[in-house]
């Protein structure tokens, strides 16, 4: 949740850590902190108007809910005429 456990985490030496809810400037300076030694997924508020700055951060995987749960829908049918 903050950089505070982030840095925490490290000492662990995991593969992965989820930076949830990470302000932009936070995740940056993550990224900076774990110099490639781990994988970092950013999640989170994530949705179009931020995921290009998200992106931009350096992170390896973004993970957002806003794709599937926000998505307008766009209804098709098929009709077979015989």
């Amino acid at each position: 949740d903050n950089l505070k456990q982030f840095k925490e985490a490290l000492k662990f030496k995991p593969d992965v850590i989820m930076l949830d809810n990470f302000k932009i400037n936070d995740l940056k300076k993550a990224v900076k902190i774990a110099k490639n030694k781990v994988i970092l997924e950013a999640s989170g508020k994530i949705d179009y108007s931020n995921v290009t700055k998200i992106a931009e951060s350096g992170v390896d995987f973004i993970s957002s809910g806003w794709i599937t749960h926000s998505s307008k829908s766009l209804d098709i049918g098929l009709d077979l005429i015989k």
